[in-house]
């Protein structure tokens, strides 16, 4: 299934004849949001659609703020409408009949016809030819927010391979900074003893054990493996949600937090300059993928 974004833009033309040259003219765009929110701007004599067309735009999309909005433009460059002789007999007959029960009645002018004629509707029924071409629309507008979520797509994976370098930079810089950390903690450690305990007879051994002691569990609390593992465990759903495909932005969005909260782990845990920038990095591209994320329906 492909990835659809939920920012995206489309336009239709559409022009009848019964309609005296009228041509209609459908604009679709939508934006991010949390969940699908229609907007919709007729003209008053297609308000009877906006149940269809509410519908049209449920059926094609699950997410984000859209904004249908349909007008109607004339043809003739004067913008005068274009009486057909079923309107005209039609205002002849009407006038007739308010005739023959209001004698004092005046005769319509030709503004007047003209003026009815142009609000009035064609003949043939408009509803289906404005369905079809707001369906045209909103395929147009699905395609290009598919369009616009390959690319998104694309951006995702390649962060997704930068963050797992920087994880894979990482990994072998921790026993290097656990080991070094020891050996300072041990350091200080006997160094502190031998001050405040000299000329006591407690044992070196058992000093050196507790020291030991100490240090190892000072490396498991600044040991980051496990939250590297859990950082490519993620970029692993990740990826395989993105080749799945279908509606995958709120569950994107939850990974993308727990990246976030592992990369903050990092930083906070790190007992070196190299796991800090490294962190500081990653949590760059979690911000740049966040951002991304949003857009994905």
């Amino acid at each position: 299934m492909a990835v659809y974004s939920m920012t995206g833009y489309a336009n239709v033309s559409s022009q009848s004849e019964e309609s005296g040259g009228a041509t209609l003219l459908i604009e679709a765009r939508s934006v991010n949001g949390r969940f699908l929110d229609v907007a919709l701007r007729l003209p008053d004599e297609l308000r009877a659609l906006e149940p269809a067309l509410r519908e049209l735009l449920a059926g094609a999309l699950r997410r984000g703020k859209v904004e249908l909005r349909i007008t109607s433009a004339r043809e003739a460059a004067d913008g005068w409408p274009h009486p057909t002789a079923e309107q005209l007999n039609r205002l002849a007959h009407l006038q007739s009949c308010v005739q023959g029960w209001l004698a004092q009645a005046r005769p319509l002018s030709v503004d007047e016809a003209l003026s009815w004629c142009r609000a009035a509707p064609p003949a043939a029924r408009p509803d289906e030819r404005v369905l079809a071409a707001a369906r045209q629309c909103v395929d147009a507008l699905r395609a290009a927010r598919g369009r616009e979520g390959e690319r998104l797509v694309a951006t995702l994976l390649e962060r997704s391979t930068r963050l797992r370098e920087l994880a894979a930079r990482a990994e072998p810089l921790v026993p290097a900074v656990v080991k070094r950390q020891q050996e300072r903690f041990v350091e200080r450690w006997n160094e502190a003893l031998a001050a405040a305990l000299a000329g006591t007879s407690v044992p070196t051994a058992t000093l050196h054990e507790r020291a030991l002691a100490e240090a190892a569990a000072y490396a498991l609390r600044i040991d980051v493996a496990e939250e590297l593992s859990r950082l490519n465990a993620h970029l692993d759903e990740i990826e395989r949600l993105l080749g799945a495909g279908g509606e995958l932005g709120k569950r994107l969005d939850f990974l993308i937090q727990e990246l976030h909260r592992e990369a903050n782990t990092l930083g906070s845990k790190s007992a070196a300059l190299e796991l800090t920038a490294i962190s500081v990095e990653m949590k760059v591209l979690i911000e740049q993928m966040r951002e991304q994320v949003q857009n994905i329906e």
